[in-house]
């Protein structure tokens, strides 16, 4: 990967974060200022599944903002865009569909169908 592919990555991964890091500021300003206190216990239920559904995907997006923190870090020491079970390089068509990817297609596809048979059901 070029110097030149290396900062598209960069910023693209930067932009996702802060638009993450917005959201979830977002997020936080609308639970502050909304209460629960509808009168109806229908509405009331509506609300705090609402909720609910809000905070799990905040949550989920806090570990994905961990992630790309660590896409970032592996641009810095120059390990970004290698798979880190094979040492290959990891395809270009890939990193653009899944930036903060650690395995390489083929290493992925490996690890799922591994986890697939090992799985409890």
């Amino acid at each position: 990967m070029n110097k030149r592919q290396r900062e598209y990555f960069r910023r693209r991964l930067l932009e996702w974060r802060d638009e993450l890091l917005r959201e979830s500021s977002i997020t936080l300003q609308h639970l502050q200022r909304d209460s629960i206190h509808a009168p109806d216990i229908a509405d009331r239920a509506s609300a705090e599944t609402e909720r609910s559904v809000e905070l799990r995907t905040r949550d989920r997006e806090r570990k994905l903002i961990s992630k790309i923190d660590e896409a970032l870090q592996r641009i810095e020491d120059g390990t970004y865009g290698y798979c880190e079970e094979t040492g290959e390089p990891i395809g270009l068509r890939r990193l653009e569909a899944r930036p903060i990817a650690t395995l390489s297609l083929e290493a992925q596809e490996r690890h799922e169908r591994m986890e697939k048979i090992y799985r409890d059901d």
